[in-house]
């Protein structure tokens, strides 16, 4: 690989000087580097836009952290380029490569010594009074949640058409293997190898003493329908997508989620297990 194209978070690299230094030594090696910078701002969605991305880029180098990673992924993974996160930030689980090693890294690029592993996605669309809404991507987890909204929600779940639980608490997520360690976690939901095919669903602070997370095919479908415990409360909740793109939801609707078509390939260079990396991550927590 030798034609890439930089991601930067521009709140991690303020005066874009690593950037520059990655594509400067990207391009003494022969290669060549187009740069995009995002802003990071959650409050302003930003997608990548697809047309910036010129025909010959073989790989994605995504400068700053988890987040600026799962968004490329999520916006990015109907490309099929592969995909190395480089942490500029504090502790991550997905990003490989530290600022400091990153000149190796490109060296080991260039020289064809990587391994790609192919990542699930989700893919959810809404239901909004009986109407389908324009259906959208996760790389970690969509999650239904309170929102603003303080009162509890009565989550009516059903697995391919066929009814499964109803929980009551502050929500469910819904995560892949990779989102595993993400809310999933923070939730008491497993952690798993995030090149398992299969879904997450883990209950948000439930009020059943025994509700526990569920583990289910890579080829299921999920129905989670929004209920009502009474006529005078507001069961009113938010369904967002790797937490962003919040979208209401009301008594009787629904958000159906399933396994994307496609995956997203993710560039390795360590052949550290997964085992190996979760130890190394846990103990940097302590």
């Amino acid at each position: 690989m030798k034609h890439f194209l930089t991601i930067t978070n521009i709140q991690k690299d303020e005066k874009k000087s690593f950037t520059k230094e990655v594509k400067d030594y990207i391009e003494q090696k022969g290669g060549t580097c187009l740069c995009y910078y995002s802003s990071g701002n959650k409050e302003r969605v930003e997608q990548i836009d697809p047309e910036q991305i010129p025909e010959g880029v073989e790989c994605i180098l995504v400068l700053g952290g988890d987040g600026t990673l799962i968004r490329a992924a999520r916006d990015l993974y109907h490309w099929n380029i592969p995909m190395l996160g480089v942490n500029l930030g504090t502790l991550g689980y997905l990003c490989e490569v530290e600022r400091s090693n990153i000149h190796a890294a490109i060296d080991e690029i260039m020289q064809e010594h990587y391994m790609i592993e192919r990542r699930m996605m989700l893919e959810g669309y809404c239901v909004l009074d009986g109407k389908e809404q324009k259906s959208r991507a996760a790389f970690n987890d969509i999650i239904i949640h309170r929102g603003t909204n303080p009162s509890v929600k009565t989550l009516i779940i059903r697995v391919n058409g066929e009814y499964l639980n109803t929980y009551v608490g502050d929500g469910i997520i819904v995560a892949t293997p990779s989102g595993s360690t993400a809310y999933n976690m923070s939730a008491g939901g497993p952690i798993v190898d995030p090149k398992a095919k299969l879904l997450l669903v883990t209950p948000i602070n439930s009020h059943s003493l025994n509700a526990k997370s569920i583990v289910l095919s890579a080829d299921d479908e999920i129905e989670i329908e929004i209920s009502a415990r009474n006529h005078e409360t507001d069961d009113s909740a938010e369904v967002s997508f790797d937490g962003d793109y919040p979208s209401n939801l009301g008594f009787g609707d629904k958000i159906v989620i399933k396994k994307a078509e496609q995956a997203t390939n993710i560039l390795k260079l360590s052949k550290l297990s997964f085992l190996e990396i979760l130890s190394k991550k846990m103990q940097t927590c302590i």
